[in-house]
């Protein structure tokens, strides 16, 4: 099955068609992930929602720009693309991101000239809980270990030395991107937050998947699967149907 865009910019994608007037559903990938990492979960949901997928610049048909390591900076190069691919459309907007991307969604949702509907975060701590970690500063082959054992960016791909030197700054910068941002103060959003995450996951705990409580006057809900990381593959029915969800409540 082809994977290419039915609509495509530098920065958002939409891989299948939709209704016009579907709530739509903006999805940011991981450290190392690329849009295509969505591919599923459009074909999942498109029969209900617009799903338009981030490519951040360093990978996949944008590997010859460089990579952006400050989440500020691509928080805010993300909404100004999307603004852009919004125009004056008003209608709800709900932010889905895993990893990285959850915090680039809230990033993201703080900057919106209209509030999203609703930000779905997974697999990722409250952006006020601060872990130190310094796998950017790694060496290479480290580096592609740690991403190994959390199974992500299509680890057994690693294996090849030629995509390796294609995701290697990519992957980098994404890491120091993520592993030194540092939360500014500011309101709390006014949307629902929905947290996603796996019981084994080693980077994120109950606690800290729970404070993202705090950074909501709306609503707050949390559901554990089974798994660790990316406990989104093994479960990519009971995500998709979690997601969907929690975007109908927040856009119906």
């Amino acid at each position: 099955m082809s994977t290419s865009p039915v609509v495509s910019d530098t920065w958002i994608r939409r891989f299948h068609p939709a209704a016009p007037s579907a709530p739509r559903i903006v999805c940011l990938p991981h450290a190392g992930g690329s849009a295509s990492y969505w591919h599923p979960l459009s074909a999942a949901l498109n029969d209900r929602f617009q799903v338009l997928a981030v490519q951040y610049p360093g990978r996949q048909d944008r590997r010859a720009e460089p990579p952006i390591d400050d989440i500020g900076t691509l928080a805010d190069r993300i909404t100004t693309a999307l603004q852009a691919w919004l125009g004056d459309d008003d209608s709800p907007v709900v932010l889905f991101g895993h990893s990285m991307g959850a915090v680039l969604g809230f990033e993201v949702a703080r900057r919106l000239r209209v509030p999203p509907a609703a930000l779905i975060v997974s697999g990722r701590r409250a952006p006020d809980r601060y872990r130190d970690e310094h796998v950017h500063r790694l060496d290479d082959a480290s580096l592609l270990a740690e991403v190994r054992s959390l199974s992500g960016t299509e680890s057994s791909l690693l294996e090849d030395d030629e995509v390796v030197r294609m995701v290697l700054p990519a992957l980098r910068a994404d890491y120091r991107a993520i592993e030194t941002y540092k939360m500014a103060p500011g309101n709390p959003l006014e949307c629902p937050i929905t947290a996603l995450i796996g019981d084994t996951d080693p980077k994120v705990t109950v606690d800290e998947a729970t404070s993202w409580r705090d950074h909501t006057i709306g609503t707050f809900d949390l559901h554990t699967f089974t798994g660790g990381h990316f406990y989104l593959t093994r479960h990519a029915a009971a995500v998709a149907q979690r997601i969907a969800t929690a975007a109908r409540a927040a856009t119906s």
